[in-house]
């Protein structure tokens, strides 16, 4: 199961957020602390950010590399600064390919997307369904083959059905569609999910059954100072609270998280 982690702050140096942090994800893809199913992190990773001044599609790196393990990241987070971040390294599922088109953060426009979780048995179960109840324009999106990606794809498919429609929105609607389709193919899910747009942060914490994967957050810290940070495991000592579970979030310009529940989805179905 993966590690992810956003931030949405004044723009600082990659290197703060992913390289130096005691616990960073480099060391988290190879010494996490509450992954339950996995032991590594070490089937590819990656980091997208948006631009500090312009208006512009954010970039993107993604590698098949282990995190620890890929020469140019160094160099990369010392020389990049953004105030809009996610990142993420990568334990795939058996049987999922290790290919760039698997990697994360995916991105649609203005916005990246990342999915700590899974769901079982997912090609035997979800894939053709996910797949029918897209979008042409959404299912023309998904490049790869991964879990996370459809679950992008519902997420395009409500922003292409009502493109006005608030990203928190689709969000919520996109895990409507997934709980009726697991309860119907008799499946399960887990969902930690963060989006962002260069100017907020939209996520969620969410399992069909049982606890969603952890999930935390921080504001304000004395290692990286003003900004808040969402992350599937502390990156370093702190106040960091754990999220709510089943919740939709959103973290606006003021930094401030504000958390509705979702647990109206685990509704009798």
């Amino acid at each position: 199961m993966c590690r992810l982690l956003g931030y949405l702050g004044p723009p600082l140096s990659l290197e703060k957020l992913i390289l130096e942090p005691s616990h960073s994800l480099v060391v988290q893809s190879y010494a996490p602390k509450e992954l339950k199913v996995a032991l590594l992190n070490a089937d590819g990773f990656g980091l997208g950010w948006h631009h500090p001044t312009r208006t512009t599609a954010p970039f993107t790196y993604r590698s098949i590399l282990p995190a620890w393990n890929d020469v140019n990241l160094a160099p990369l987070c010392r020389y990049v600064e953004s105030g809009c971040v996610l990142a993420y390294v990568r334990s795939a599922t058996p049987g999922q390919g290790l290919d760039v088109s698997n990697c994360q953060p995916f991105q649609s426009g203005q916005r990246l997307f990342t999915h700590n979780g899974y769901i079982t048995n997912f090609r035997e179960t979800l894939y053709r369904p996910m797949g029918q109840t897209m979008g042409d324009r959404a299912y023309g999106q998904v490049r790869g083959s991964t879990d996370s990606e459809h679950i992008w794809g519902l997420v395009l498919s409500e922003l292409e059905r009502q493109p006005d429609r608030p990203v928190e929105t689709a969000l919520e609607r996109a895990l409507t569609t997934l709980v009726t389709l697991a309860r119907h193919h008799k499946t399960t899910f887990a969902a930690n999910i963060l989006i962002s747009d260069g100017a907020r942060l939209v996520g969620c914490r969410f399992a069909s059954d049982g606890p969603a994967p952890s999930l935390y957050w921080l504001r304000d810290s004395d290692a990286l100072g003003p900004g808040t940070l969402m992350a599937s495991e502390p990156l370093f000592e702190g106040p960091w609270t754990p999220c709510p579970d089943p919740v939709l979030f959103t973290v606006e310009a003021d930094g401030n998280p504000q958390f509705r529940s979702l647990q109206h989805l685990h509704g009798p179905g």
